[in-house]
């Protein structure tokens, strides 16, 4: 049986990867109540993260769902697959964009005209792109993430704010 301080270790440990998955992802606390439609409230999510909370298996396992990974990488011990370095941030140059050419850039420009006009910011230099939104961007390009920052920097429409980590990068510095 579990003494009280190895179910603490285990909540923090749990919420510790909980709060790694959602921060990979991009989202905040809030953003993942909204998307929730507050299915996931940040009291009781914050709660979980700090490991002040037990959560029951049928949550974590809905949680694991609703960010799209496995339950195993939720649990201490659970062996979970190695998570690949994301992109810490990508930040399009808006006015460098003009010089790709239509044919190729037109779903990256619908797609910014359309972020411009939710955001109601039409004075923009730059716009920066969430990690959701590139797999988005790269599902409209039939390419992965990685070949789509490629394109990205092949196209020089990525500003000088942007800091990328690619499988290809990690790799070289390996």
């Amino acid at each position: 049986m579990r003494t009280i301080s190895e179910n603490h270790a285990y909540a923090h440990e749990v919420g510790a990867r909980l709060r790694t998955i959602r921060t990979q992802q991009g989202h905040s606390l809030q953003q993942v109540e909204i998307r929730s439609d507050g299915r996931w409230k940040v009291a009781a999510l914050g709660s979980y993260e700090r490991g002040d909370r037990m959560i029951s298996v049928d949550k974590l396992a809905a949680i694991a769902d609703f960010y799209g990974v496995p339950v195993h990488t939720l649990l201490p011990g659970g062996q979970p697959e190695p998570l690949r370095p994301q992109a810490a941030r990508v930040v399009l140059n808006l006015p460098a964009m003009v010089r790709v050419s239509a044919a190729a850039a037109g779903p990256l420009r619908r797609w910014v005209a359309e972020i411009q006009r939710a955001r109601d910011d039409y004075a923009g230099r730059v716009l920066s792109i969430r990690e959701g939104d590139l797999r988005t961007l790269a599902t409209l390009y039939t390419l992965n993430r990685d070949q789509l920052l490629d394109l990205l920097q092949e196209w020089m429409v990525l500003d000088p704010m942007s800091s990328i980590a690619s499988a290809s990068d990690t790799a070289r510095s390996l």
